[in-house]
């Protein structure tokens, strides 16, 4: 998501202004912060929580009463899962992959499925499937810059994302989050990651548990994660959440979710939770995690000559560090996967299609990624099994 804003970073550099007043929470009061009337509603990345273990060991026990369900396949349990990564117009990628791979018809139940960025975005099409395959494909190759930010120098950034705004206000309505709200009934589970720029860490929002509150304050607390979570810093405002703590009030800021992390999955706030499984009588030996990654971008190295000028240099440094820091992200899924028995699987977009945008929301570029993700999904997507990199090294020690 970070990729083409180095000017906008440069840009920043050499203007100032007024900040706002601001009531931060302090730092050993961000576990207690609760937004107005909604408890256990998300977690710090890091730091185990209580709620999401709670919350994983009922879905568990609601399993084992029900003997059978959409996780179990006779052997076990396998839990499908998807984690969708950044990548700002990239993310045509993805919803073409996802269309595709639902023509060719393997296409899984995920019951956990988390986004970060424009991940975030696309991760509540994901989650509720097929049905929504259109949207999401009309969200991705229809609509240009214009339609999605506009220049606008402020104190905190150079440009508004009102028509973004009222792209998720179009998208994500009323029934949309009525059916999330039935599918985390069903023990499903949808995840969006902001980062909290105060604390310098990845939130993760329980976003089927906001929708099951049903109400008006619901829907307009999840749009506006899914806001903040694609809300570039310095490029775009950030995204402010009231917050208390007892009777206090704070406010949060937070920025795009890729900003800590290019894809997450939970296994950092689970920690501790076999252990309440055990004393619970639950047995997770027999469960077996199938891991989807989408990164909607590269893994491999991109060549490119860059011009000798800042605005180049900047956009090239951060396009740099955030594969980088992509890479890790799914080293630390792969471990995770490997470490629980269960299955790696990862899709990107490969080298031999580099497309130059002539906009930041190109439309000609975003059909193009969304047709190359959809022709490989619809004949059987090659998924890889290993990290970048990995392979070289497994095939070396054999």
């Amino acid at each position: 998501m970070l990729k083409k804003y180095g000017w906008f970073i440069i840009f920043a550099l050499f203007i100032s202004g007024c900040a706002s007043t601001r009531h931060a929470v302090p730092a050993n009061l961000l576990n207690d912060a609760r937004v107005s009337g909604m408890c256990d509603i998300r977690a710090f990345s890091g730091i185990p929580s209580d709620s999401i273990k709670s919350d994983f060991l009922r879905l568990l026990e609601q399993e084992k009463i029900k003997r059978s369900s959409i996780f179990d396949h006779g052997t076990g349990h396998t839990y499908s899962m998807l984690s969708i990564s950044g990548g700002a117009a990239n993310g045509a990628y993805s919803a073409g992959l996802l269309n595709g791979w639902s023509k060719e018809g393997s296409r899984p139940v995920f019951v956990i499925v988390t986004g970060i960025s424009t991940g975030a975005v696309i991760a509540p099409f994901a989650f509720l499937g097929s049905g929504y395959d259109d949207r999401l494909k009309e969200f991705y190759t229809k609509y240009s810059t214009k339609d999605v930010v506009r220049l606008r120098l402020s104190n905190n950034s150079v440009a508004s994302v009102k028509p973004l705004k009222c792209l998720i206000e179009k998208y994500f309505d009323s029934r949309l989050l009525a059916e999330i709200a039935e599918e985390y009934k069903k023990g499903r589970r949808l995840y969006v990651g902001t980062t909290n720029l105060d604390a310098q860490r990845l939130v993760i929002w329980d976003m089927g548990k906001i929708a099951a509150l049903g109400d008006d304050k619901a829907l307009g607390l999840f749009r506006k994660i899914i806001l903040a979570s694609a809300s570039i810093p310095v490029a775009f405002p950030p995204v402010y959440f009231t917050v208390e703590v007892g009777d206090i009030t704070y406010d949060e800021m937070h920025v795009d979710g890729g900003i800590t992390k290019q894809v997450f999955f939970l296994y950092d706030v689970l920690q501790g939770a076999d252990e309440a499984f055990k004393e619970n009588g639950i047995d997770v030996s027999n469960v077996k995690y199938n891991i989807y990654v989408i990164k909607n971008g590269y893994v491999d190295p991109v060549w490119k000559e860059v011009p000798d000028n800042l605005s180049s240099i900047a956009e090239r440094s951060i396009d740099t560090m955030t594969n980088a820091q992509g890479a890790g992200d799914l080293y630390q899924l792969y471990v995770f996967a490997k470490a629980s028995k269960g299955d790696f699987n990862l899709a990107y977009i490969p080298t031999a299609n580099v497309y130059s945008s002539k906009e930041l929301f190109d439309v000609s570029v975003m059909q193009k990624l969304f047709d190359l993700g959809f022709e490989q999904a619809e004949h059987g997507y090659p998924w890889k099994n290993t990290p970048p990199g990995m392979e070289k090294d497994l095939i070396k020690n054999k």
